[in-house]
């Protein structure tokens, strides 16, 4: 008997599901001979690759790992005392294991089918309820990408929001963190607003010009300023104030609410989230109740659900980008929710006393050590403080040779301004560090020192500050804080929210546009190693580099896949990389003197945040329309090209189309733009049909924003964290993002994200599934992809009709089908399929979009025939029960559908009512008995949520009362 060597731990036989038998069999079905057959029949042939993609030999998870392991050591990972918004922080090991490390947490999707995200939700009023608390302002959004972004979100919405006409001005403070101005620039130039940045304590803001003024609390050097008179002097100018604040500060520092701010804006990141080398972390945003309809982001709100029951859902949906694109006061599309539920189960773990303690501590610390150090003979600046000192030196030659001692010890400290070093504890900060950082000054000094003492058991706190800044008022005072402090009862909690929760874990998730593929776990692994984790994003470039080389391997790799010239990192959305991509645009035609080029053609079908990031970027949106087979309407196009000529910036265009085809005409619709002197951005929100077979500068567009968190295997984390960056062609190379703190060579341009590399500690994934796949491994996805689309769509048509295909039949990687009609044959909507599959254990597919009334299906290329053949079977299904009531055998108002979701406690009813068995209401089909998945709530009454607006944990007065206001689930068939 002989045998053959082959590897034997291939990566991409886990990525890629189907396996050769299932391929088979799919292509039958389908009707061709061959994948390659079906490719040819799907992807036109001008447009593809000639070549292979020349990426490095595939890995397997063992030898990645290893590797990795070897880039990844090369970081140093010091003690930073940078501060500026990044802070060493703990997350506890029960909440990393439990949420951050787990599939079923962060492989969920948004939850817009709130009946099976319950978890999530929860999670999400508790932390929107630590950010009212501490902030002191009644709205906070469920998390923005970071502070910086907040911070600009906050810029833009009162600049459109102001009363004052003409009103083109806002001050900003220059005790801001400078990441933040550099993004506020960044955000202000395209919307002609102008920025006065200056010292508030003399700013004379009575020029009617100004709309709005920000500080930040604590500033940037640390200070604790009294901003009590500052406030007043706005108000009486009729200009809104933003703060941004520091969270653990203020425990003890008097609320932004309380000082009489109209918007407060911050990083949640010292609530336990790494400093990731500068993200992903979630930054809040809270504000007055006015705001609620314009504020940025999504608010999860409490509604009740059919039985009358409390539930949670999103709340105030028309606000979103997606419904008023132009008209949107922010692109907004995603969140940080993983982000910002570790940080909100932080606070539930520690409890408000837990989290005042650290602060405590961190501000003892402090005094102990400007002690010491004043001792010393060295002068501290700031007058009042929370965490930070700020230390005169005597020269700028001391100031380096304390850098060089400090870095020798593995100590990074801030310096700045020849003389000035900065000093920023935090919570891990133990009496051995204050000690340590003591000794580096005295040796420097050269003078002896005593050995610090640690401050006493139970020593007590002297708040140094003014006292109406001391915090007086309580915060987080809902039991939630309060019960779950010991491991074993956090751990149950966190169990009992994840148990309400349908992710990848359970089924798949079949949605259109929003690509949910497999994140391998070794492709995770990498995030929380300390090398990854615990390094600051303004450390020395000395100390980061294997971050380097993880950066320009995989920009590389991002340049092969696209074709183009340069990838920026930085934006961490998609929607940040669109607008991210038009700022390019935008540069390149201002270099050339053509700043009068500001029209972007934006056909009818794009997704809702291209026309949101064209307003942003200072562009005026002319829509482009569709024919009736969902393409370009080329005459239109042409007509909208002649009659904005000499006005044209850009034509923004998804490929494949939103409609799930590769349009043939797409190489002459970037030719006519260039011609008329555009540019073309394409949208990569569906790239994962284009890898390895196509590229966005094979079909000529000149930058594309990448989802990482679609196409190259970033989990969604329940709706995010995200990474979107761009990629582009080399005559706009200059014009990507740059930054003020960490400068990118040879660029001009702003920031659009507050870290340098944006959310940098989650990029090691799609580095591993590169690594790991390979570039036939990452071109075969894109394949069967494509091929598993296609196969549904064999399987579904005779039941669904699929709206729209390219020339010869075939879908792209996702498809549309169209449920209109059942509304007039049997009042049956889209929203009751998509409930009704939950009954199934099935997520919903893109429900009405891009067309009202449809289910956009996308499958991906890790699911298997097995899992595709339940899913087909469970819409067969559906379809079935609706045929019931076009024939008459099911009522119109009371059947499966309209009741669907079916929840244990709508079934276990002593005297059940419906005109539908038990049975087919919770197992319809005999795969659903094996792994029931059970929805925790019924259907969710939207518009009682949105006109009884609650955002954060249910009021102490309503919590004690909650078990007297509940309704039996026994009601019968009229709910």
């Amino acid at each position: 008997m002989s045998f053959k060597f082959k590897p034997a731990d291939v990566f991409e036989t886990r990525h890629n599901a189907p396996t050769s038998a299932d391929q088979q069999a799919m292509l039958r079905a389908i009707g061709v001979a061959s994948v390659e057959q079906l490719i040819a029949e799907t992807v036109p042939a001008a447009i593809r690759l000639p070549e292979a993609l020349a990426l490095p030999p595939a890995l397997s998870e063992r030898q990645f790992l290893k590797r990795f392991k070897q880039i990844a050591g090369q970081n140093k990972v010091y003690k930073s005392y940078i501060g500026l918004g990044y802070h060493d922080t703990t997350l506890p090991p029960v909440i990393q294991r439990n949420i951050l490390e787990n599939p079923g947490w962060y492989t969920a999707y948004t939850p817009y089918q709130a009946e099976i995200a319950q978890g999530r939700l929860e999670a999400l009023i508790n932390y929107q309820t630590l950010i009212i608390d501490l902030t002191g302002l009644p709205i906070a959004n469920a998390s923005l990408l970071d502070e910086a972004t907040a911070a600009a979100e906050a810029l833009h919405l009162l600049h459109s929001q102001t009363k004052k006409k003409n009103a083109t001005k806002f001050f900003v403070s220059e005790q801001v963190l400078p990441q933040t101005i550099d993004v506020l620039r960044t955000r202000a130039t395209p919307l002609g607003i102008e920025l006065v940045i200056g010292d508030h304590r003399t700013a004379d803001l009575s020029d009617d010009a100004f709309f709005g003024v920000m500080v930040q609390y604590p500033g940037a050097n640390g200070t604790i300023f009294d901003f009590q008179d500052f406030i007043a002097n706005a108000q009486t100018n009729n200009l809104f104030v933003v703060m941004a604040a520091d969270l653990l500060a203020l425990t003890l520092l008097t609320s932004p609410g309380e000082l009489g701010a109209d918007i407060c804006v911050g990083s949640s990141q010292r609530f336990g989230v790494p400093m990731g080398f500068g993200g992903p972390h979630a930054g809040f945003f809270s504000c007055k109740d006015q705001f609620k309809r314009v504020i940025p982001g999504r608010i999860i709100g409490q509604s009740i659900d059919a039985a009358g029951n409390k539930a949670y859902r999103m709340a105030l949906q028309t606000r979103e980008q997606h419904i008023r694109r132009e008209k949107a006061t922010s692109n907004i599309c995603t969140a940080q929710v993983l982000l910002s539920v570790l940080a909100g189960m932080y606070a539930v773990y520690h409890g408000p006393a837990g989290i005042r303690q650290f602060a405590v501590n961190t501000h003892l610390f402090a005094q102990t050590l400007e002690a010491e150090l004043k001792a010393l003979g060295v002068e501290q600046l700031n007058s009042h403080y929370f965490d930070t000192l700020s230390l005169r030196l005597e020269s700028h030659e001391m100031q380096q040779a304390l850098k060089t001692e400090a870095e020798a010890a593995g100590i990074n400290f801030r310096y700045y301004e020849d003389t000035l070093v900065g000093i920023s504890l935090h919570q891990n900060v133990e009496i051995e560090d204050v000690r340590d950082i003591v000794d580096i000054f005295a040796k420097v000094l050269g003078k002896e020192v005593a050995t610090p003492a640690a401050p006493e058991a139970e020593a007590e706190l002297t708040l140094t500050w003014p006292e109406h800044l001391q915090r007086t008022s309580e915060y987080l005072t809902h039991p939630v804080f309060h019960s779950h402090h010991a491991e074993h009862e956090l751990l149950r909690y966190m169990k009992q929210l994840e148990n309400k929760d349908l992710s990848l874990a359970h089924s798949m998730i079949p949605l259109g546009s929003c690509t949910m593929k497999l994140n391998a776990t070794a492709e995770m692994i990498p995030v929380t190693w300390p090398e990854i984790g615990q390094l600051h994003p303004f450390a020395p470039a000395d100390q980061t580099v294997g971050y380097q080389q993880i950066i320009k391997d995989l920009q590389a790799w991002l340049c092969e896949v696209t074709g183009f010239a340069a990838v920026s990192l930085q934006p961490n959305s998609g929607a940040q990389g669109e607008y991210a991509g038009l700022l390019a645009i935008r540069g390149y035609h201002a270099g050339r003197g053509d700043t009068h080029r500001t029209v972007a053609l934006i056909p009818a079908s794009a997704h809702g945040t291209n026309p949101a990031s064209a307003v942003m970027a200072g562009m005026q949106v002319v829509v482009v329309k569709s024919t009736d087979d969902g393409n370009v309407d080329m005459d239109d196009l042409r007509a909208k090209i002649a009659q904005h000529a000499d006005r044209l910036s850009c034509l923004m265009v998804t490929y494949p189309s939103t409609h799930g085809v590769y349009e043939e005409t797409i190489i002459d619709i970037c030719e006519l733009i260039h011609q008329a002197g555009g540019r073309v951005y394409m949208d990569g929100a569906n790239m994962n049909a284009q890898v390895g077979l196509t590229s966005p500068a094979a079909i000529g567009a000149d930058v594309c924003h990448l989802n990482l968190h679609k196409t190259f295997c970033i989990p969604h984390g329940g709706g995010g964290p995200g990474v979107g960056p761009i990629g582009v062609v080399a005559d706009l190379e200059p014009y990507l993002p740059g930054h003020v703190v960490v400068p990118v060579e040879g660029r001009t341009s702003g920031a659009v994200s507050g870290a340098p590399w944006g959310s940098a500690s989650i990029l090691p994934i799609s580095y591993a599934y590169i690594a790991m796949m390979g570039g036939d491994g990452i071109t075969r996805a894109t394949e069967l992809a494509i091929l598993n689309a296609n196969y549904i769509k064999a399987r579904l048509e005779e039941h669904y009709p699929v709206l729209y295909t390219g020339s010869q039949g075939r879908a792209a990687h996702e498809m549309i089908l169209d449920c209109r009609h059942f509304k007039k044959t049997a009042g049956v909507e889209v929203e009751d399929i998509a409930k009704r599959l939950m009954d199934y254990g099935f997520h919903a597919p893109t429900v009405s979009f891009p067309v009202a009334g449809t289910l956009m299906i996308e499958p991906t290329e890790s699911e298997s025939k097995l899992e595709l053949d339940r899913f087909c079977e469970a819409m067969i299904a559906i379809r079935k029960e609706i045929t019931e009531i076009e024939e008459g055998r099911a009522d119109q108002k009371d059947n499966v559908l309209k009741h669907a979701p079916h929840t244990a406690a709508t079934v276990l009813v002593h005297d059940w009512t419906r005109p539908y068995s038990r049975e087919q209401a919770v197992y319809p089909l005999p795969y659903v008995r094996q792994a029931k998945f059970w929805p925790s709530v019924s259907r969710i009454d939207s518009a009682y949520g949105d006109r009884n607006l609650i955002c954060s944990c249910t009021p102490m007065e309503e919590y004690v009362d909650e078990v007297e206001h509940m309704v039996p689930a026994d009601k019968g068939p009229s709910y």
